[in-house]
């Protein structure tokens, strides 16, 4: 079973350049919104990871843009998780344009866990277990 979300943008006027095209650093945004999207869906979201003691930074993140995204467009992003049995999470995503299903770019990225003295967690934490059992 793939875990997936959606999440539906609408391309600010403070997210383009001069050329009218999206902003490369404003893809980083987007992919924090599904972020937020997966995890309200499923359970583990932030805050969640945040009250079982821990935090989930971003080490790795990447994209590769296919066309442009312009001022006015409302592009989709879809989210999929990514299983593996490391301490990580592991997200995929997508975007489209909505009217016509064009792909718009994708990437990927990576998150580990940490405790609450921002030392790096080598094994899953128990609620992460927990959860990937219930979905997984």
């Amino acid at each position: 079973m793939n875990l997936e979300a959606i999440k539906d943008i609408e391309v600010r006027f403070s997210e383009v350049d001069s050329m009218n095209i999206v902003w490369h650093g404003s893809y980083m945004l987007y992919f924090e919104d599904a972020r937020e999207a997966f995890g309200r869906k499923y359970g583990i979201d932030y805050m969640t990871i945040f009250s079982q003691g821990y935090y989930a930074p971003l080490v790795d993140i990447r994209f590769s843009y296919k066309r442009p995204i312009v001022y006015g467009m409302r592009p989709r992003i879809k989210i999929t998780y990514r299983p593996c049995d490391a301490a990580k999470i592991l997200f995929d995503y997508e975007i489209h344009d909505i009217n016509d299903g064009t792909l718009l770019a994708t990437g990927n990225s990576v998150q580990v866990f940490m405790d609450r003295d921002y030392q790096l967690v080598w094994t899953n934490p128990p609620f992460y277990e927990e959860w990937k059992k219930k979905w997984l």
